[in-house]
């Protein structure tokens, strides 16, 4: 089975740092694609970055351009979300996601909270 186990949420001040844990098992790693998501109280669900663990290309959304940096480890099957400068505004809950053919698999999100 397709899982995905998100970690590494938590509570900072503006300005600070989080690094979000996405590890992945039931599929081959080195296929797909991975990306992270967040959703806020009362907002859609919106993606936040994607990998493409077959040629490393990265897509991030405008809002976090510059500050997040995604990358995967291909001997641990994880990806990783490394959040720097921190805003209140990136308060949500992050999920990991993939989709294989016609199927989208979630992780268990992970709580961020940015104080001001």
């Amino acid at each position: 089975d397709v899982q995905l186990q998100a970690s590494g949420g938590g509570t900072v001040q503006a300005g600070g740092s989080l690094r979000l844990s996405c590890a992945v098992s039931g599929l081959y790693f080195d296929d797909q694609a991975i990306g992270w998501f967040r959703q806020a109280p009362g907002k859609e669900r919106e993606e936040v970055s994607c990998i493409a663990n077959s040629d490393g290309s990265k897509l991030y959304a405008g809002s976090v351009k510059g500050r997040f940096t995604i990358y995967s480890d291909h001997v641990k099957n994880m990806v990783y979300l490394q959040m720097n400068s921190l805003k209140p505004e990136d308060t949500a809950v992050y999920y990991c996601h993939t989709h294989i053919r016609w199927d989208d698999y979630w992780g268990h999100g992970t709580q961020v909270t940015v104080s001001s």
